[in-house]
């Protein structure tokens, strides 16, 4: 059998494939931690993006692989979770505008598609690493390109490409000590790997197109609609042009200050520039305004212009309203915080000290970018702070700040005791810049602690570990292990203090464990340390036994 073109319906089939055999494979990506504790979550928000794109790609009329691509696009953005999940959603951003305008394509317009992606992606990271889902996903794209040459047949092709990423994700540990130490592959880059595999099933016919096809269903679309319908449309024109004839004394540096300058003027933006033309499309009050940017880079044409506001009236048979133009919202604080945190204990201790909203998630259940522009706009303040309490969640809520039209400012808080810390740190009376550098640096004045079991027998850095044994983390290195769950928080508050010092201590004990026991290793801290104070608070939260933090 030989195919030597793809098309949206195809990619459809590829996509929808993957999203299967991802989801069916995603606890073992999970389990692809460096260190062996039950809080990997990487194909699990791999799989969660991955069905948001899936999702969104049922709404993309005509059977292009370019629309197909850009609707995948967008859902993988909208749904993304984790650092995984974002840098996922880039190389769907990526691949898509690199499919921008085609209706179909070879393998080596399809491998160069592959390429863009990674680039994107690699774009996204501030510090690309080595060893990680980047890798796999660059070197796949850069041999795809090869094996596209000599190869037109997609069947084959995939088969090679997905071979070429196996090869690369088993060479991860020899790129990152810390992968080779654990005895792990890269657990992105294996979620990569899934994700090709997947697509390939499609391609060489194992495949039941009609049972596992992921569509929006009919009643999912009326209720987007009512969505639309019952809110607010904050800009009103839906405005879309093309830019043709680019004057010689363009370059792209110019262009790049276009896309900006239309950016400012609302959302929705779609920017695409060939050597020939530059594709527009924005939703915006100042389509006029918009119009003029544009004519100061070529000649226009196939202007569109859609006011939003008529169509929907339309569909809903909304009444027409006196106000043409939205009203700009007025803001009741100045100031407002995000922050994610798990365990009803902690939730209830964030509210105490003024967090507005509180996004429940953390190890194990990301929440994803959508989740934070929701409680961004649930925050009545005009400049919203945001604490991630999770390395993982630190690019997603960066992603959302981008996103958003408020003034956003992440706090890059990586633990619960982090977080309470920049709370703590927080006074709403003050300027925001001030607020910035006191949380920022309120960070640093904690050291954490964490309890919990291992997965998986492992070793790090000569400690043996064995499944189900009790370990103590300590700011991300374990330094404690033991079978017993008291005697190991009690070994780990040792070693914090011998590590950092300090002299205040607060125990957050989780869901499993009683109170008598927390209370009984405070008051063994302070037989042991009678200069030190510890508090106990019923944290309630799951995965880990106790979070501890030293000041």
């Amino acid at each position: 059998m030989k195919l030597d073109n793809i098309d949206g319906t195809k990619l459809r089939e590829m996509l929808t494939s993957s999203v299967q055999f991802l989801d069916e494979n995603k606890d073992i990506v999970d389990a692809l931690n460096v260190f062996p504790v039950p809080d990997g979550d990487t194909g699990t928000n791999m799989s969660a993006t991955l069905t948001s794109a899936a999702k969104e790609m049922g709404t993309a009329n005509g059977a292009s692989i370019s629309e197909v691509a850009n609707a995948i696009s967008r859902g993988a953005l909208k749904g993304a979770r984790g650092n995984s999940g974002v840098i996922l959603s880039q190389l769907f951003r990526g691949f898509a505008k690199g499919l921008e305008g085609k209706q179909n394509v070879n393998t080596l317009e399809y491998a160069e598609a592959l390429k863009t992606g990674a680039d994107t992606a690699y774009k996204a990271v501030m510090k690309p690493i080595e060893g990680t889902m980047l890798t796999v996903a660059r070197v796949t794209a850069e041999e795809a390109i090869k094996i596209a040459k000599t190869d037109g047949n997609f069947i084959s092709f995939y088969e090679k490409i997905v071979a070429v990423a196996k090869d690369t994700l088993d060479k991860t540990p020899d790129m990152l000590y810390a992968l080779k130490e654990a005895g792990v592959v890269d657990s992105g880059g294996m979620g990569v790997l899934y994700i090709l595999m997947g697509s390939s099933k499609a391609l060489n016919g194992d495949f039941d197109y009609e049972r596992f096809m992921i569509e929006s269903k009919p009643e999912d679309v009326e209720t987007q609609h009512a969505e639309v319908l019952d809110g607010d449309i904050k800009y009103q024109y839906c405005t879309e042009f093309l830019i043709n004839d680019i004057y010689d004394h363009i370059k792209q540096g110019d262009i790049e200050r276009l896309r900006s300058d239309i950016a400012s003027y609302g959302d929705s933006m779609v920017f695409a520039s060939d050597d020939d033309f530059i594709k527009v499309h924005v939703h915006t009050n100042d389509p006029g305004d918009v119009l003029q940017l544009g004519l100061k880079y070529g000649e226009l044409s196939t202007i569109k212009i859609d006011n939003m506001k008529e169509q929907h009236r339309e569909l809903g048979h909304i009444p027409h309203s006196d106000t043409a133009m939205p009203e700009k919202r007025i803001y009741k604080n100045k100031m407002g915080v995000v922050s994610v945190a798990i365990g009803q204990g902690i939730v209830s201790i964030f509210e105490d000290l003024m967090a507005d909203y509180v996004v429940e998630g953390g190890q194990t259940m990301n929440p994803s970018i959508d989740d934070l522009l929701n409680a961004i706009d649930n925050v009545d303040a005009e400049e919203v702070f945001i604490l991630p309490n999770n390395s993982n969640i630190i690019l997603s809520a960066k992603q959302a700040s981008e996103m958003s039209d408020r003034s956003i400012h992440v706090i890059p808080s990586k633990t619960i005791p982090q977080g309470l810390a920049a709370m703590i740190a927080y006074n709403p009376d003050m300027d925001v810049e001030v607020n910035i550098e006191r949380m920022t640096k309120a960070l640093d004045t904690v050291t954490t602690g964490q309890v919990t079991y291992a997965i998986r027998d492992t070793s790090i850095e000569d400690t043996i570990i064995k499944k189900d044994n009790i370990i103590g983390i300590c700011n991300g290195q374990i330094v404690a292990v033991d079978t017993d769950i008291s005697d190991a928080a009690e070994e780990l508050i040792e070693k914090m203090i011998d590590i950092s010092g300090g002299d205040f201590i607060t125990i957050y004990y989780g869901e499993d464990i009683p109170e008598e026991d927390a209370e009984a290793i405070g008051e063994t801290i302070e037989e042991r340390y009678p200069d030190v104070d510890v508090e106990i608070y019923d944290g309630k939260q799951p995965i880990y036994y106790y979070i501890i933090s030293i000041e």
